[in-house]
């Protein structure tokens, strides 16, 4: 079984998030990263998603292309572990969540993200690990991109 770490990735004009009815985090202009760790993922699988995050050219420059990373326009990040990133649905109705890291190691490397992409002194609000989130956003574009931490896609 390869190990792979996975992020939704989103640019939006705002974020926030609700855990158990309250506000834990909250953003303007800036990304959303919707992170789902496998079994067996590294800190190295983490660096990358990282460093993807912080420096994909997604936002427009002066000529309206897409040139711009996060840490150029300085915005802000939100995190939110994703543990059904690595939902299986291709057998039966009901799907499978069996390839998702146990809470432990997932939160342990979900923190390792946070941190490095903190480190590169962005805003980055987060979620709240392993509780019922509601996650609302205005998608700006739309963009929306995968990530791969194995470069599968």
């Amino acid at each position: 079984m390869e190990d792979n770490m996975r992020s939704v990735i989103q640019r939006c004009n705002w974020c926030r998030v609700l855990s158990e009815g309250k506000v834990c985090g909250e953003i303007g202009k800036g990304l959303v990263a919707l992170l789902g760790i496998k079994r067996g993922d590294t800190e190295e699988d983490a660096l990358y998603i990282s460093d993807k995050i912080l420096h994909l050219r997604i936002f427009e420059d002066e000529n309206n292309k897409m040139n711009l990373s996060l840490l150029d326009t300085k915005g802000a990040l939100m995190i939110v572990s994703q543990f059904t990133l690595y939902g299986d649905s291709r057998h039966g109705r009901r799907p499978s969540f069996t390839e998702a890291e146990l809470p432990k190691q997932a939160s342990r490397l979900y923190e390792h993200v946070v941190r490095s992409c903190r480190i590169e002194g962005i805003k980055v609000e987060t979620g709240n690990f392993q509780t019922y989130m509601q996650v609302a956003l205005e998608n700006d574009g739309p963009v929306t991109l995968l990530l791969d931490s194995k470069k599968l896609f």
